[in-house]
């Protein structure tokens, strides 16, 4: 059941890039990113209602308050990766932002010292941090007319800019510092509640996005538009539900962990094959390092 689980999480947060790729990506909604929040926030809520009162979970206001600067660290880093969606190829994005976990392995390393890390491990966090930088500097140093001629054929043509880096690296930035918090409060709270805590919160960032963007800016809701957010949205979810019980086949763990943090990878196939992105070789090597790197380092589950 463990493979299964570890495949359904590869595929739903790699759809969940595709669809979140292809609902924020239109040049004419400047709003597209806060509505993909809302969207996310909408799900996430339902699921948090059935938690509490079909799962039995129990969340407090003590619990909410504990966690929300972990949850306010993960909201913010979504909301910067749903705008980066925007200014840069999904096959770009997603290795990069997926690198937020070599981040954490660094952080680790800084703060409480590496004596349970082996080489290899260390290793492999090397060859994400070379990927993700690399990836960085390939796109930013791309000769303009060699990235228009291979732009030629794809759906979208994306322009030199800090801005296209810059949201992606925030993510990923972000997101570290927020798991990073997460495992030091984890150690007070219930992982069931603190989950529900984080979900009531960005249902929360839901309304406020929705407030902002229909009642005070006036923007519509096209539902043609407003589809792939939320089939983004249940594909999160969904994949988190997956991983948590895929993981939980400890037996398991050295294989399950690999598979689906390699998800990226599916990312950049699906980004290819739907979205007819088309990187430099240079592109596909500095992402072949960073999904190597994230599949050792699933292995030793860091």
């Amino acid at each position: 059941m463990w493979f299964w689980l570890s495949l359904i999480a590869l595929l739903c947060w790699s759809g969940s890039d595709l669809f979140s790729k292809i609902g924020c990506q239109s040049e004419t909604d400047k709003y597209s990113h806060l509505k993909m929040v809302t969207a996310v926030g909408v799900v996430m809520g339902l699921h948090a209602a059935y938690e509490i009162f079909i799962g039995g979970v129990s969340v407090t206001w003590h619990v909410i308050w504990t966690y929300l600067p972990v949850s306010l660290l993960y909201i913010g880093s979504m909301t910067l990766g749903y705008l980066g969606l925007r200014y840069i190829e999904l096959s770009v994005s997603s290795p990069i932002c997926n690198s937020s976990g070599a981040l954490v392995a660094v952080m680790t390393l800084l703060f409480l010292g590496g004596e349970d890390y082996s080489p290899l491990a260390i290793g492999a966090i090397i060859l994400v941090c070379v990927g993700a930088i690399g990836l960085g500097v390939v796109d930013a140093t791309e000769d303009p007319e060699l990235r228009a001629a291979r732009q030629a054929e794809g759906n979208r043509k994306y322009s030199k800019s800090f801005l296209a880096l810059a949201l992606p690296v925030a993510y990923c930035l972000l997101d570290a510092a927020g798991t990073f918090a997460d495992n030091r409060v984890l150690e007070t709270l219930n992982e069931g509640s603190a989950n529900v805590a984080y979900e009531l919160t960005f249902l929360f960032a839901a309304v406020l996005c929705f407030i902002y963007v229909v009642f005070i800016k006036k923007d519509r809701l096209l539902p043609k538009r407003e589809a792939p957010k939320y089939i983004g949205a249940i594909c999160e979810t969904a994949g988190q539900f997956a991983y948590i019980y895929a993981i939980a086949d400890t037996e398991h763990l050295a294989m399950s962990a690999p598979i689906i943090s390699s998800y990226c990878a599916a990312s950049v196939l699906w980004s290819r094959l739907f979205l007819k992105e088309k990187l430099s070789w240079k592109h596909y090597l500095m992402i072949l390092f960073v999904v190597i790197g994230i599949a050792v380092m699933g292995v030793f589950d860091i």
